[in-house]
C-alpha cells in the first residue's frame, strides 16, 4: 500500500494512530478511543485487529512489547507524518466550514 491510501484516514484509523502516541495494547487502545471521544467513536475488536495489522504492514505502527499475550503498540515516525497530514487537512475542513457559515453562506464573486 503507498502512504496515498493513508491520505484521508477513517475516524477509527485517526483515533487508532492518536491514542498510539502513548504505547497501548488493543483493549487499551479501545477503551482509550470509546473515552476520548466521549463514546462516539468505538472501534470493534475485528476492526481494531484489522487496523493494527494493517497500519504494523504499513509501518504506521510497530510492536513495542508484549506482556503476557498483550501486544503493545506505538506509532513510528511515519504514522506520526500520517496523523500530522489527517491533522492538518482536518483542519482546512473546519476552517473552511467556520468561513462558509460564518459568511452566512455567500459566495463573494470575483
Amino acid at each position: 500500500m503507498s502512504q496515498e491510501q493513508f491520505r484521508n484516514l477513517t475516524e477509527p484509523m485517526y483515533y487508532l494512530l492518536l491514542t498510539l502516541v502513548k504505547p497501548l495494547h488493543g483493549y487499551g487502545i479501545m477503551q482509550e478511543v470509546e473515552e476520548r471521544t466521549q463514546g462516539r467513536v468505538k472501534i470493534g475488536a475485528g476492526t481494531l485487529y484489522n487496523l493494527l495489522a494493517r497500519f504494523e504492514e504499513e509501518m504506521l505502527i510497530e510492536q513495542v512489547a508484549a506482556e503476557e499475550r498483550r501486544k503493545i503498540y506505538q506509532i513510528t515516525d511515519k504514522g506520526r507524518k500520517i496523523l500530522q497530514a489527517e491533522y492538518e487537512r482536518l483542519q482546512l475542513l473546519v476552517q473552511d466550514g467556520k468561513v462558509t457559515l460564518a459568511d452566512g453562506g455567500n459566495q463573494h464573486e470575483a
